[in-house]
């Protein structure tokens, strides 16, 4: 099959499940700005709500940010001071009346039950119980192995329509492939 033709295939699979934008790579600080001024105006050529275009661009930076800090999947012999270059994916796309970002990367294994454990608790709870949730974390510690304060996955859940979905498969005996999926 020609170069061409699995090109395309890919945009089809992508357009065929609602993706407006798509982005497969490393990531850093830099790229994130970049790429969410091009999502900002795509939401403003479409005439997205206010608030609805803030959820979405909110999802985003936070999704991104996660992939940042946290993947598995980053280049070796980075220095400390050097911009970390972390690999994911992350899609923002439409269905119906909602839109939804979906990030994924690679995780340890080791942190598989303890992030499946914080998002499930996260996804139990309401509007309510995610804003007592988000002002506990705000005061508390960092918790151990953050890179911030903790409350990304609260502030995501917080601005989603619905419940976020969350997924986990074994790659190897080391790490997981993790895949979160926020409507709004």
């Amino acid at each position: 099959m020609s170069l061409a033709r699995n090109h395309y295939r890919i945009r089809e699979l992508l357009h065929d499940q609602g993706v407006i934008f798509c982005y497969s790579g490393y990531m850093t600080e830099a790229i994130l700005s970049g790429l969410g001024q091009a999502i900002k105006q795509k939401l403003a050529i479409e005439e997205t709500d206010a608030n609805t275009a803030r959820g979405v661009f909110s999802v985003f930076v936070e999704q991104m940010q996660n992939i940042i800090r946290y993947s598995a999947e980053r280049e070796p012999d980075m220095k400390p001071e050097e911009s970390v270059l972390s690999y994911g994916t992350l899609t923002v796309g439409r269905n119906a009346d909602n839109f939804f970002v979906t990030c994924g990367n690679k995780v340890a294994r080791g942190d598989v039950s303890r992030l499946q454990e914080q998002l499930a608790l996260i996804g139990s709870l309401d509007r309510d119980g995610l804003l007592a949730l988000y002002k506990q974390i705000l005061k508390g510690e960092t918790p151990e192995g953050s890179r911030g304060a903790g409350v990304g996955f609260v502030d995501i859940a917080r601005r989603a329509s619905r419940p976020i979905e969350f997924d986990f498969f074994d790659l190897d005996t080391q790490h997981a492939f993790f895949s979160l999926r926020a409507t709004i």
